[in-house]
């Protein structure tokens, strides 16, 4: 696809594909109507004519503040096909933090939903009449008197004749993201034209994204990943996008699967991993002959392709071809089961700062356990390589890596090598055939009493197959591994209705539960990996926007 671009830009790419899939839908939601690319283009000009209005200009920096949604993707594409630089904030960012960004960014104008409104009526946005709030989607028919936002800014009178504005060039800056991380540091990281539209295009030949192709978004378009390859990647191909009315639990997720009966979709490990946990194990082994015959790997084998995996194919709408997985790494006993099922999953991996993948396979070629080979133009290597394990930190170049932190020179300097290599900050290695694999971050990797390289994340994976595990956290403690562990009430409660205990009992029994896990999985751990201790972790772990632990808040 990239030599029918003049230039590596979103506002080339946004083009071509309205010129190319006008009368084909764009955007909607599940279940709901949905407008097409050529309704879309209409509405992005006069979101554009009304930025101009308001002296937005290229360069200038917008803020976007809403839930995953229809008007997302339209304010987003307005904004950087007309060189004015896109800063998406997560809607679950706090008061403080959202007023830090928009402060730190020199945003001059901000797009917020109604339900995220509250956190910024007291920033100098509202006082200054700087803020528009954007209203519900509905299928735009009648497109010159609709009104979009709660302002009362009618389309019908905005400007519809064509304006001049500059194009904006490859290397411009086209988005600021702030991601809080794992470590608690929250850095502005400019992405490029280039950047964003390089992975993009490349990711198409990685999905095998088709015109007409339906996607089913379900994660937040404020981060990187979905908004990439979430919705640039399918309107760069003439795809379909439709979004959850709400957060996307199984009430809604079921009903829209069916509705929308996907193509493709992009989710975290932890989504799948609470369907094959809670939904999908408990039916391979509630009876004494199914847990018997589940213990047999060919007899397991044989429930995972012909049992549960039908299912599963079935309730994600049975038309799916590609099923993303990233931000985290995925359980092996997960990914064993998919691999069984033959579900048509791809891991990738990447960074917020890389736009965001570095690398991945398609479903087909997928390895288990394994990223894939470096996506197209990226080159990766391993540095500072320990000799006893073959492990290093992984490096990256390419047209995806980041422009820098946005007024942060000496934090950039930290994360690039003097011959210009991106530095991760994850462990791994590549093998022969020129496949990923990552063993885990290199702050989170704990150094054990006889040198030896201890992975928490590998830890976990142990821990979290337990039945009673929702989530788990590996830490040191003195010279002594510890895990927190949040437990699966469910399964706890059931457990003490067959036991016929009283409610009473309920902490000497989850101290006993606790203990039998902890004894589980050092079964399966080597010596110097064992756990002394497990401690109930009572509230949620608190979460970064890709729905990995804060680690820097237990450890």
């Amino acid at each position: 696809m990239a030599d029918k671009l003049q230039t590596l830009t979103l506002n080339e790419g946004w083009k071509r594909s309205r010129e190319l899939y006008g009368d084909r839908l764009f955007l909607g939601y599940a279940g709901g109507d949905a407008i097409s690319y050529a309704q879309a283009g209409r509405i992005i000009h006069i979101l554009q004519g009304f930025l101009k209005e308001k002296g937005i200009t290229k360069g200038d920096k917008v803020a976007l503040i809403s839930e995953s949604r229809p008007e997302w993707g339209l304010i987003y594409l307005a904004l950087t096909t007309m060189g004015v630089v896109a800063v998406p904030v997560m809607v679950d960012f706090s008061s403080g933090q959202i007023a830090n960004i928009l402060e730190h960014s020199e945003s001059s104008f901000l797009f917020v939903s109604e339900k995220v409104l509250p956190k910024v009526a007291e920033t100098s946005f509202s006082r200054e009449n700087r803020v528009v709030v954007i209203k519900p989607f509905s299928l735009m028919h009648d497109i010159d008197s609709r009104d979009l936002f709660q302002e009362g800014i009618d389309l019908g009178s905005l400007p519809s004749l064509p304006f001049s504005h500059e194009p904006p060039c490859e290397d411009d800056l086209a988005a600021l993201l702030y991601t809080s991380g794992t470590t608690g540091a929250s850095k502005g990281v400019m992405l490029s034209q280039k950047n964003i539209t390089h992975n993009a295009m490349v990711g198409v030949d990685v999905a095998s994204v088709k015109p007409g192709d339906r996607m089913l978004s379900v994660l937040p378009l404020a981060h990187s990943y979905e908004c990439t390859l979430g919705l640039i990647l399918p309107m760069l191909s003439g795809a379909e996008i439709r979004y959850l009315q709400g957060a996307p639990t199984p009430r809604l997720m079921l009903p829209a699967l069916a509705q929308v009966r996907p193509h493709l979709m992009l989710t975290v490990p932890l989504l799948i991993e609470k369907i094959f946990r809670m939904s999908i194990l408990p039916k391979l082994t509630g009876s004494s002959v199914l847990n018997f015959a589940y213990g047999f790997r060919p007899l397991r084998y044989l429930l995972h392709r012909f049992v549960a995996g039908r299912k599963l194919k079935e309730l994600f709408g049975g038309n799916l071809r590609f099923f993303g997985i990233g931000g985290a790494p995925l359980a092996p006993d997960v990914e064993k089961f998919l691999r069984d099922a033959k579900f048509p999953y791809s891991i990738g991996y990447g960074l917020t700062e890389t736009a965001p993948c570095l690398a991945g396979a398609s479903p087909e070629k997928s390895v288990f356990r394994a990223i894939g080979p470096a996506f197209r133009d990226v080159d990766l290597r391993i540095a500072d390589i320990n000799p006893d394990t073959g492990h290093g930190e992984v490096q990256a170049k390419g047209p995806n890596v980041m422009l820098g932190y946005y007024k942060d020179e000496e934090k950039t300097a930290d994360v690039f090598t003097k011959d210009g290599w991106f530095k991760t900050g994850d462990l791994g290695y590549i093998d022969k055939s020129g496949i990923l694999f990552i063993k885990g971050r290199l702050k989170n990797m704990i150094l054990g009493p006889n040198g030896e390289n201890i992975y928490p994340e590998e830890i976990e994976a142990v821990i979290n197959r337990n039945p009673f595990v929702l989530e788990s956290l590996v830490t040191r403690m003195g010279n002594s591994l510890v895990a927190r562990v949040q437990l699966n009430s469910e399964k706890i409660d059931e457990f003490i209705k067959s036991l016929k205990v009283s409610p009473e009992d309920l902490a000497r029994i989850k101290k006993d539960i606790l203990e039998s896990i902890r004894k589980k999985t050092n079964e399966s751990l080597s010596v110097l990996s064992r756990l002394s201790e497990l401690i109930e972790q009572v509230e949620p772990f608190e979460k970064t926007p890709s729905l990995k632990i804060k680690r820097f808040l237990y450890t």
